[in-house]
């Protein structure tokens, strides 16, 4: 398994110096688009994945536009690639991959921002400012919602997680009676 996410960061660094820093936003797009109705349409999955479709066969079906999707040629050879590989089911991953390696380019990092309710987010550049302060670089917020947190937040940026929720706490103050 480990080779296999090896190959999906190799391909991800070679997609991201063919496509170019600037483009990588709209390839991002396409490939989600792609991944989105390979997870909706059991028949576009199967075309990718069975190796009994041809290149030419899949190619045909891509440049059509299948469910409305536009793809650049650079996208629909990577597809195809991907394909012939056999690793088409890890395009969830070379996205993230992708995603990674550009944020790393453009010296911004994306934090995911646990929180146990859904917020009004007049606290982001606050927030977007500490983050900075710790990381050194520009910070692009995604929300996610838990409502078993309890309260307060859960930030992770990279591998780093930043732990202030009720939760938490709760669970270090649980750890040090423990060690009493």
């Amino acid at each position: 398994m480990k080779s296999a996410k090896a190959s999906i960061k190799r391909y991800a660094k070679m997609f991201l110096n063919m496509v170019g820093v600037d483009d990588v936003p709209g390839a991002v797009a396409e490939l989600t688009a792609v991944k989105e109705l390979m997870g909706k349409s059991h028949e576009f999955r199967g075309l990718l994945e069975n190796p009994l479709f041809t290149g030419e066969e899949r190619e045909r079906i891509l440049r059509k536009g299948p469910g409305g999707l536009k793809l650049s040629d650079y996208t629909i050879r990577l597809i195809l690639h991907l394909s012939e590989e056999s690793v088409i089911g890890s395009l969830p991953g070379f996205i993230e991959s992708m995603t990674a390696l550009y944020l790393e380019k453009k010296k911004r990092a994306r934090a995911f921002v646990v929180t146990p309710i859904d917020t009004d987010r007049k606290y982001d550049d606050a927030l977007k400012a500490s983050l900075k302060r710790l990381t050194g670089r520009d910070i692009d917020l995604e929300y996610r919602v838990d409502p078993s947190l309890l309260g307060g937040l859960l930030v992770k940026v990279g591998s780093t997680m930043y732990d202030s929720s009720i939760k938490g706490q709760l669970r270090l103050l649980k750890d040090d009676l423990i060690k009493r």
